[in-house]
């Protein structure tokens, strides 16, 4: 039978579906890299899309995760999760061929509506596969190096991605410089790279073991799968803080790259060099961030990774006052160094305490069922940021220090709030409500704060004084400093 699951596996076996899983972390990478952030948004922004569109666009994925209901009836119907995620991956990820006829056959203001429908329309798929995905990984990866495991891969590929967003960067650089007068249409190739990934991708899904899904111990209905995990309180409390985390970044991240764009003036080239920068910190703290979920908890891990996330959201409203001025590029830096080293945390944290949790057995009602109320508030946050970022264009807090004296006078700007600020900073007072929605949920293995930070700190002078006291370090160092200077002195031009 064609992708058969199996009863048991062997040591063998399982070494060598781990192997397959990372190969599928490097494919996804690349069609991701291509597909979404930066250049995704900027190919709307051509096309003219409007500050909804990208809301919309922003919206889409986290929404399109509602398609986990239906994804659980397939998976306890068909109970062959290898057969829905090959199935899936090749209807959605054929979209970006069509997406990359977009600029070659549609006028720019049809092309945003069926770029939209193309969207929508994969990440419904996306939705399907994952819902069998996450089952799936449930039941294959070992539970003692889930951690460690999903750390690696996600290394892995970023790294990739790095090299593959440098490679873009330049592509796209080059296309405008020789054929501006068709710079959509560069963007064709690169979605067209991507729909090559993507099938390599559900090639290497089908190679992936999949074990024989435990058999329930009631007859529980489709509704009554749904209930499952809020009759659990720890894991409601968890569902809990999802939502208002995910409802709190989702309402500032998907208008960074359309702030920096638009607001800060900034060109492509520094936004994938900050992309990357920050990429690259993501890298180095992953490895730290799966041993120590491994090690203490994933919620542990959070208490730390959330505080830095929520603050560095806080940040970009002090990127202008009200203008650029000598900090925003030093802040812009700072804030992409700070998400990369909090984000990774989060990214991994967030996905393994979900899975931890749930129960064997019953992990697909579980995690579809918190994979589709933070879909809700993932996906609603950006609409409403889009919705009203024209409102709040007209409107303007601002907050100044004035001394009087009899011959002249001081001001000191402090605070500015303009358009996509005022979403900034209602994240961040969101994103402190979230914090504390973490501290009632339980999990085994947690520790204080304090005990994570003192290892934190202890693991990073480590990763110093090894680099310290690698040859090169002079190169090391300068590399990154050299490519900031120069990333700098283009955005000037």
């Amino acid at each position: 039978m064609l992708f058969k699951v199996e009863d048991y596996l062997t040591e063998v076996r399982l070494q060598e579906g781990l192997r397959w899983i990372t190969r599928d972390g490097i494919t996804t990478q690349a069609m991701v890299t291509f597909t979404s952030g930066a250049f995704l948004i900027a190919f709307a922004l051509k096309l003219g899309a409007s500050n909804l569109q990208i809301g919309l666009l922003a919206a889409i994925g986290p929404l399109a995760q509602l398609l986990q209901l239906p994804g659980i009836y397939l998976v306890e119907r068909i109970r062959n999760r290898r057969l829905i995620c090959v199935w899936a991956g090749i209807l959605g990820r054929s979209c970006w061929l069509f997406i990359g006829l977009i600029p070659l056959a549609f006028q720019p203001e049809l092309g945003v509506i069926l770029l939209l429908g193309a969207v929508i329309f994969y990440s419904l798929t996306t939705a399907i596969s994952g819902c069998s995905w996450n089952s799936w990984m449930r039941d294959l990866v070992p539970q003692n190096i889930l951690g460690t495991f999903f750390s690696r891969r996600m290394s892995i590929a970023i790294g990739v991605g790095i090299v593959l967003s440098l490679l873009a960067a330049g592509y796209l650089d080059l296309w405008k410089k020789y054929f501006s007068a068709q710079e959509t249409q560069g963007y064709s190739i690169l979605f067209f790279i991507s729909f090559l990934a993507g099938l390599s991708g559900v090639y290497i899904v089908s190679r992936i073991p999949e074990p024989r899904m435990a058999a329930s111990h009631v007859n529980l209905n489709f509704l009554e799968l749904l209930r499952l995990p809020f009759r659990d309180t720890n894991y409601r409390k968890l569902i809990v803080f999802l939502c208002s985390w995910n409802f709190a970044v989702n309402l500032a991240a998907p208008f960074f790259m359309v702030y920096m764009l638009k607001r800060l003036g900034l060109s492509m080239s520094f936004i994938i060099g900050m992309t990357i920068l920050s990429q690259v910190v993501n890298i180095i703290f992953l490895k730290i961030w799966g041993r120590f979920t491994d090690t203490f908890s994933n919620k542990s891990v959070l208490a730390i990774c959330g505080p830095l996330v929520v603050f560095s959201i806080l940040a970009w409203t002090f990127t202008t006052l009200p203008e650029k001025y000598f900090l925003t590029i030093p802040l812009v830096v700072i804030i992409h160094v700070v998400l990369g080293i909090s984000s990774s945390g989060v990214a991994l944290a967030t996905g393994n305490i979900g899975l931890k949790l749930a129960p064997k057995g019953q992990a697909t009602s579980y995690l579809a069922t918190n994979t589709i109320f933070n879909s809700l508030a993932a996906g609603i946050a950006p609409i409403l940021g889009g919705k009203f970022a024209d409102f709040f264009a007209a409107r303007e807090l601002d907050w100044t220090i004035k001394y009087t004296s009899p011959s002249h006078e001081i001001s000191l700007p402090t605070l500015n709030l303009q358009q996509w600020d005022f979403f900034f900073f209602l994240a961040f007072l969101l994103g402190l409500y979230a914090l504390h929605r973490l501290t009632l949920v339980r999990e085994v293995g947690e520790v204080e704060e304090k005990v994570v930070l003192r290892e934190l700190v202890n693991e990073v002078k480590l990763q110093i004084r090894t680099v310290s006291s690698a040859v090169g370090l002079r190169q090391v160092i300068s590399f990154p400093v050299v490519i900031l200077n120069r990333l700098v002195k283009n955005n000037k031009e």
